[in-house]
């Protein structure tokens, strides 16, 4: 039952009723809103500069910048040499800015990325991120519309900067807002897209230079109450905008078609282009000499392109390049499937020849190192689910295995089953000799019956010992009658007897009898 109030609220009181309500009305946002009361005590604040050091201090030379990136993206050397320079010169100039001695009329080095799928964008810039120490924002173009009530608002990016650095506003104003599928909204009319993108790149424009965004959204009704409540635990109001002057934008895409537009303009044939080569080949002679023209002959306003001094072309990924990025990248997937593995207590061994297979295979999926672990899924879903559940410890990968997984597979799970099965007929022998040691009867299994009993014990999923014992419960008994009846002490059973062991129990009760009389061969079973 709900209490009733004799008097107004207090703010304690008020608090745990708005969270109350927020949580039944608006579950999906209950996971960020929390009631904050002014006696509970705030989350301890990091030491002083901790986790800004790296930004408000940044020493990095563009070679420093290289030879961390050298050791997760494979190949892209001029794109990694363009990417350091830049995120160096625009690091540096933050420091600066916060000692009071930058430039006025500094540009800032946004970037734009070309390159097919796959070829390492995104784990550049997140790895950059994650050097520097500043909060990292990813975003997909086609997600934003012009207004914001179709699609999501450009405003939230930077929005999302401030929850990537847990609420602290001065922090995110150095982050890096990425985005991907740039390419997509391009106006022109060859790419099928409506004026609405050119609406989306007028927003974007807005946030690459200097503006304040609004730390709540108005949409954003959570957030509002949040913010009051935050206002009421503090004491005073937390800040209301987030600048963008600091922020560092940088765009990607695979701009398909833009090499025409560049060979065109050079007087270059494209030639070599078809299919889905056609769509990913984005790098190579032609593209270096892609100008502001070209991205707006692509379909870009001027004023957006222009805001996107640094162009960074990345070259598509051959066959050798992604052998070294199995072999050699921090973050090669192999890493994580010899992970997956251990975790069952397989150790699995990747062989060069394999990589180089995974390679050849992950070449004609055309997009780029995603394609390797498409590769890799496909060949080792199959023993990810088999292997576990065996008492195999050791996997190598080898050639053999990547041309045919399957046969490699059988012959694992052959192997051990005949393993288990030499193991399994051993507790058969045992199960005899126990029996033989508690009722004065010598049982004794013929071969085909031993690997019969195995076969049905795995098949019911039970142990060896118990199926025996279930399955010739009732035999000391009949064994005993007929060793009365006819002094055999030694008795072998064959396959028949497995299959049905009362009905060869009873008869071979049945010709005991008749053995006292018509003195019959003795009652044994033949293999």
């Amino acid at each position: 039952m709900r209490k009733i109030l004799s008097g107004p609220p207090t703010p304690e009181e008020f608090q745990k009723q708005l969270a109350d309500f927020m949580r039944q009305h608006f579950p999906h946002v209950s996971a960020q809103f929390t009631a904050k009361t002014s006696t509970a005590p705030e989350a301890p604040k990091p030491p002083p500069d901790e986790e800004e050091k790296d930004v408000y201090a940044f020493d990095k030379k563009p070679r420093e910048v290289k030879d961390y990136l050298d050791r997760f993206v494979i190949k892209q050397d001029e794109a990694k040499k363009a990417l350091a320079v830049a995120i160096c010169d625009h690091y540096h100039q933050v420091r600066l800015s916060r000692e009071g001695k930058q430039q006025s009329n500094y540009t800032k080095q946004n970037i734009i990325l070309v390159g097919p799928t796959g070829v390492g964008k995104t784990y550049l810039i997140r790895s950059v991120a994650d050097l520097i120490g500043v909060p990292f924002v990813k975003g997909d173009a086609t997600k934003f519309s012009e207004t914001g009530y179709v699609g999501g608002d450009v405003e939230d990016l930077v929005r999302d900067l401030v929850r990537r650095a847990n609420g602290d506003v001065e922090r995110a104003q150095y982050g890096i807002i990425y985005i991907d599928e740039i390419d997509k909204i391009a106006s022109a009319a060859t790419n099928m897209r409506d004026v609405s993108g050119r609406g989306v790149q007028t927003n974007l424009l807005k946030l690459m230079e200097e503006t304040d965004v609004p730390a709540r959204s108005q949409q954003d009704m959570a957030g509002q109450i949040q913010a009051i409540l935050d206002m009421q635990a503090r004491g005073r109001k937390g800040p209301n905008v987030i600048n963008t002057k600091h922020i560092l934008f940088i765009v990607s895409g695979a701009f398909p078609g833009l090499e025409k537009i560049v060979g065109k303009r050079t007087r270059q044939a494209a030639i070599g282009f078809s299919g889905a080569r056609e769509q990913n080949a984005l790098a190579g002679e032609t593209m270096k000499e892609v100008q502001t023209q070209d991205f707006i002959d692509f379909g870009f306003e001027p004023e957006f392109i222009g805001r996107l001094p640094v162009r960074v072309i990345c070259q598509p990924l051959n066959v050798d390049d992604l052998h070294q990025i199995l072999k050699t990248s921090e973050g090669s997937i192999i890493r994580q499937y010899e992970q997956s593995f251990r975790a069952y207590g397989i150790e699995a061994e990747f062989q060069d020849e394999a990589l180089r297979r995974i390679a050849e295979l992950a070449t004609k999926e055309n997009t780029g190192a995603r394609g390797l672990m498409t590769v890799c899924e496909r060949i080792l879903r199959d023993f990810k689910y088999e292997l576990p559940s065996t008492n195999i410890r050791r996997l190598v990968v080898d050639a053999a295995l990547i041309d045919n997984p399957r046969a490699a597979l059988e012959r694992l799970l052959d192997q051990e089953r005949e393993m288990m099965a030499h193991s399994a007929r051993k507790f058969v022998d045992e199960f005899a000799e126990d029996f033989s040691k508690t009722h004065g009867l010598k049982l004794k299994f013929t071969d085909s019956a031993s690997n019969k009993l195995v076969k049905q014990a795995l098949a019911e999923n039970v142990s060896i010992r118990a199926f025996c014992e279930n399955r010739f419960k009732d035999y000391q008994f009949g064994l005993k009658l007929i060793s009365q009846n006819t002094q055999q002490t030694e008795f072998l059973l064959d396959v028949e007897a497995i299959e049905d062991p009362d009905k060869t129990l009873s008869d071979w009760v049945v010709a005991s009898y008749r053995q006292q009389v018509q003195k019959p061969e003795s009652p044994s079973t033949t293999a």
